[in-house]
């Protein structure tokens, strides 16, 4: 059997080891929509970080280094057969990657919410992981050493990882992995970078469902009309970011010309991915690089 033991990288890595161990040949062979035949050794994930979710999920992303693609793999075998998931783990993470996991959390409870793969059961999850991330994002962030926030993090992490495992992600998360495939940026940060300007692009499509995201986040009352839910939803995810010091693509270090050069290959590998296509509004290659060049150096 396999233990992972660390934030979503060691425990995605143990899941496609153990994929590979059973199945042989190549991780490519069974990036998503292949088929895994058969399953692995089992594996009990031990997560580290409040964020991924990876210990309950059934999806594992693992860069291809030839094709600088970070390659989706989905399949019910890469669910691991138990987790410990146990917040004193996550009480040394520093600031950054506290708030990075955080809001890759909170990015995947939404996104399964507002999936066009959404129902009843993952829902239900979506909106408890949005109501217990909202109050400890920035209460964490402040205090490192908060034992409720930290736990409260973890437990909601999960939830949000079972949450999109039983829905799916979205264009957030398509247009998050060509990024830090090419430009190496963390996987929570590459998602706050893009999660309020691809929330603002949506809404049109799913005005309910992101107004419940809002009343979930605790920002405005039940009689609040959608339309300005929304707006005062993207505005928090907006101000999220500033508080937490989530830096553009530029202030990461992206080169200009060279995320130019990128932009039609990015767009192409984020459909190829096929999350774009469950978000509530469907993009076209046009509209995901127009939104790659808004939120390149785009202020908070």
């Amino acid at each position: 059997g396999l233990i992972a033991l660390g934030g979503g990288s060691p425990m995605d890595i143990a899941k496609v080891a153990g994929i590979l161990a059973t199945n042989g040949g190549h991780c490519r062979d069974y990036k998503f929509p292949s088929v895994v035949p058969a399953p692995g050794p089992p594996l009990v994930a031990i997560p580290t970080t409040a964020g991924t979710g990876s210990e309950c999920t059934k999806v594992a992303v693992i860069t291809d280094v030839q094709t600088q693609e970070k390659m989706m793999m989905a399949h019910p075998y890469l669910m691991p057969s138990g987790a410990i998931v146990d917040y004193h783990l996550s009480m040394t993470c520093p600031p950054r990657l506290t708030a990075d996991n955080a809001i890759d959390a909170l990015t995947h409870a939404i996104e399964a919410y507002v999936s066009k793969k959404q129902n009843p059961l993952s829902d239900t999850i979506a909106l408890e992981a949005i109501r217990r991330l909202a109050p400890n994002l920035r209460r964490v962030w402040k205090e490192p050493g908060n034992e409720q926030g930290r736990e409260d993090l973890m437990y909601a992490a999960s939830l949000a990882g079972l949450a999109f495992s039983n829905s799916s992600v979205a264009l957030v998360h398509g247009m998050s992995r060509p990024i830090g495939a090419h430009f190496h940026v963390p996987h929570g940060m590459s998602n706050a970078m893009l999660l309020p300007a691809i929330t603002e692009f949506s809404v049109s499509a799913a005005a309910g469902r992101y107004a419940d995201c809002a009343r979930a986040m605790g920002l405005v009352s039940a009689e609040t009309p959608e339309k300005e839910a929304c707006e005062v939803l993207v505005a928090e995810l907006r101000a999220l970011n500033r508080e937490l010091e989530v830096p553009t693509l530029k202030q990461f270090g992206a080169e200009p010309a060279r995320f130019d050069s990128l932009l039609s290959t990015m767009a192409q590998q984020a459909l190829a991915s096929g999350s774009p296509g469950n978000n509530p509004r469907t993009p076209s290659e046009a509209e995901i690089v127009g939104l790659y060049k808004e939120v390149f150096d785009m202020a908070y």
